[in-house]
């Protein structure tokens, strides 16, 4: 041995310092933090060189629990654990207290929480030896011999990549990496075992974001993406064969052999199933994690991930169903892949999986049926599979109930759909969630389903049985909820034994009509009483009782209140007027005027001009305030203005009371008439009076003079250019209702193709029946 030179080192002196102990955030273990304090030290003991490294330990406690004398432990981890000084023992007895009365996480909850990329999805082949990081030359040099010492090398790399400690080393080893990523590309086809091992150790990389571009570098991701594809055609041909021999064996059950050869063929294929899900399993694993970024995910779809998830969707392990279920959740926020999903019937396949025993499996694929619902296509699937019993028997399930709740709501958005839930347990087991809130705020997803479903007949009556509509009034009414109000709002406009129930509520709602109450609760008592079309109701009573009159003329002033308080108000107006006492008490009070106003001020909307030209409609049935309409007021001036409204709906109603009014008013009648005929007869009008006329030619409308016979009278007071027809036109030239009426339904029946169809559909140059061979030529 050479003597050092003179001056050189002659020994490393360590000294640990500053030890400061900790819990463990998540597991039963103490954390030691130390410094260590290295110095070289030269032949005559002075200091050359030193460095100082914080380091920690964790001393994991497995055999802690709920009867452990932390005393007797707190002695046994001070004698094993050097670092910790004796004098700490009273501190490590309080930390192991504190250890054992804090309240750990349920070992279900805690595994539900680990994604599948945390997870290590294979335990690969069993060693007797344990790999050391200093051996990895030795590893190396085994990726070159036959394939079982291949999978020998790479099982010891494996052990190392699954300590993350390791990871930082074995990247700068990249003899090591290459020749791994060699052999998978060479002989993954020879062994699964060896396809499986070195895609584990890629995947260990993976699950850090930092080594992803390692994993790139190699190509590992499409290589894996190119294993799972032959593993799935090859898993079709096992499947094939099986089938063969299965068929064979039926067809000659008496032979034994091909029933021993049946028995053995299935055997082997189990064994090479398990074997090819566990490398499905960790390879999907592995891609999972890569498509943390968008464009490699992007790289996977144009190689069709999607079509190929959906396939393993048809496996029974659990574990790789949840990898798989996991992946299309992810990708299922991209719209291009939500298509691709409906494409395949994903939600078909996905609906097997519903329920499950796994509860992360089941967790995991309601996320990703929620992401899918968003769609009304899927919707529409998910309700043909029969998801909607199975999703709504899941509520009763704790952990699952908010995503069944949102699917729920999702389905119940459709109208197709809202009748099923009738002959589920959704609605009770709803109504029970509702009971049981007391006072507490409710879930929004809870209340906005309940809301969905009201707004059908028959969960209404479901939703209304027992002393379900009288609770439901009283937490509204109590808790001025206007969610529940808006639910109650939705079963008050169902005709029927439900609508009956409301009698007992009329007063509780009238009530709460008043200034002094928010306007989104008002709004929704003043829905709920202005769908109340009972004939049992006593509108008068009610409106002196609760003095809603005052109130009902001051709201629909314009810019009195936000307008869907005033619409409302103009609604529940128009359900009084149905009563002859209440129309003559509003009539009497002014609100006509006071409509004609916000009529005025609110022409453009077409709602509001709808609503306000209904309430005319019902008033013009009752003598008293018929009389103040035509008389008093310029509202039949404008439903004669509106009787050509581009809005079919508000053009229904102002005929309808203008044919009330021509009945009652004969004046009014005439000219409702004539306004009738100019509209549906305007081009012919418009030819006539702007048609050049010719002496020669037309020489019968003409005097001696040249001058016309129609002079400058209105076109309209010569009787004598009308048809002549029986029925049609009376003596003194002015024509009957009745022909409106007849024309109308003749012209449904007979209108020519060419012509667009208007309420009436002719002029009077057209014939009445039209020949229909000549019309389709």
């Amino acid at each position: 041995m050479d003597s050092l030179p003179a001056g050189g080192p002659r020994y490393l002196k360590r000294r640990v310092k500053g030890c400061t102990l900790e819990v463990h955030p998540t597991e039963r273990a103490l954390v030691v933090q130390y410094e260590v304090e290295a110095t070289v030290l030269g032949e005559l003991g002075n200091p050359m060189v030193g460095e100082r490294k914080e380091c920690q330990k964790i001393i994991r406690l497995k055999s802690l629990n709920a009867h452990t004398d932390t005393s007797s432990l707190a002695q046994k981890v001070v004698e094993e654990c050097r670092l910790i000084p004796s004098s700490k023992l009273h501190e490590v007895e309080q930390l192991l207290f504190y250890l054992q009365n804090r309240k750990q996480s349920n070992d279900i909850q805690e595994k539900k929480r680990i994604s599948p990329q945390d997870s290590t999805p294979y335990a690969g082949v069993e060693l007797d030896e344990v790999a050391s990081i200093n051996s990895i030359d030795e590893y190396v040099e085994l990726l070159y011999e036959d394939v079982q010492e291949k999978i020998r090398g790479a099982t010891l790399i494996f052990q190392l990549a699954r300590n993350p400690d390791n990871l930082e080393e074995l990247i700068q080893n990249e003899a090591a990496l290459g020749a791994l990523a060699r052999v998978l590309r060479e002989d993954w086809k020879q062994s699964v075992d060896l396809a499986t091992t070195i895609v584990s150790v890629f995947f260990c990389f993976s699950s850090f974001s930092q080594f992803h571009g390692l994993v790139t570098h190699f190509k590992i991701g499409a290589l894996c993406m190119n294993i799972i594809e032959h593993e799935l055609k090859r898993f079709d041909l096992w499947q094939d064969e099986l089938q063969k021999k299965k068929k064979a064996y039926e067809e000659f059950s008496e032979n034994q052999n091909l029933k021993k050869e049946h028995e053995k063929s299935f055997r082997k294929y189990q064994s090479l199933l398990t074997k090819q899900e566990q490398l499905l399993r960790v390879a999907l694993c592995l891609l999972l994690n890569l498509a943390e970024d968008t464009r490699t995910e992007l790289k996977m779809r144009n190689k069709n991930i999607v079509h190929t998830l959906v396939k393993i969707l048809d496996r029974e392990d659990e574990e790789l169903l949840l990898v798989v279920v996991s992946f299309l959740k992810k990708l299922s926020i991209f719209l291009e892949n939500k298509n691709d999903m409906a494409e395949t019937f994903a939600v078909e396949k996905l609906a097997r999986l519903v329920p499950c025993d796994h509860e992360y499996l089941l967790s995991t694929s309601l996320r990703l049926l929620l992401n899918l619902s968003f769609d009304t296509s899927l919707r529409s699937q998910m309700v043909q599979t029969g998801l909607l019993p199975k999703v709504s028997s899941l509520l009763a399930d704790e952990a699952q109930r908010q995503l069944c709740m949102c699917i729920l709501y999702h389905i119940s958005m459709d109208d197709r759909f809202k009748s099923m839930f009738a002959d589920t347990d959704c609605i009770p087991q709803l109504m029970k969630m509702v009971f049981d809130c007391g006072e507490e705020t409710m879930d929004v997803a809870l209340i906005s389903l309940c809301i969905n479903l009201a707004a059908n007949k028959s969960n209404a009556k479901v939703i209304c049985e027992g002393n379900g509509l009288k609770m439901l009034m009283k937490r509204a009414v109590k808790l001025k909820d206007v969610l529940v109000m808006k639910m109650i709002r939705n079963l008050s406009q169902h005709n029927g034994p439900t609508k009956s129930l409301f009698l007992d509520h009329v007063g509780d709602l009238a009530a709460e009509i008043s200034e002094e109450e928010a306007e989104e609760f008002v709004i929704e008592c003043l829905g709920t009483l202005a769908n109340l079309t009972i004939s049992d109701l006593d509108w008068a009573l009610v409106l002196k009782e609760y003095n809603l009159v005052p109130y009902l003329k001051d709201r629909i002033k314009p810019g009195s209140a936000e307008d869907d308080l005033i619409l409302e108000v103009v609604i529940m107006i128009g359900t009084v007027s149905m009563d002859d006492s209440c129309a003559a008490m509003l009539a009497k009070s002014g609100i006509i005027a006071a409509l004609i106003e916000l009529l005025n001020a609110r022409q453009e909307d077409d709602e509001f001009v709808c609503q306000i030209v209904y309430v005319f409609y019902q008033m013009v049935f009752h003598k008293a305030t018929r009389d103040v309409i035509v008389k008093d007021t310029q509202a039949p001036a404008y439903l004669i203005d509106l009787m050509h409204d581009s809005n079919g709906e508000i053009r229904k109603v102002c005929n309808n009371t203008l044919d009330i009014i021509a009945e009652y008013d004969e004046e009014l009648g005439e000219k409702i008439q004539n306004e009738k005929f100019r509209w549906y007869n305007c081009q012919w009008l418009e030819m006539v009076e702007n048609r050049p006329m010719d002496e020669a030619e037309e020489p019968f409308l003409y005097g001696e003079d040249g001058e016309s016979f129609i002079g400058d009278r209105d076109l309209l007071e010569r009787p004598d250019l009308f048809y002549s027809a029986e029925g049609i036109i009376s003596a003194d030239g002015a024509i009957s209702p009745e022909f409106y009426t007849d024309l109308s339904s003749l012209s449904e029946q007979f209108v020519p193709a060419d012509r667009p169809v208007s309420a009436y559909g002719f002029r009077p140059d057209e014939q009445f029946f039209f020949n229909y061979n000549t019309a389709s030529r």
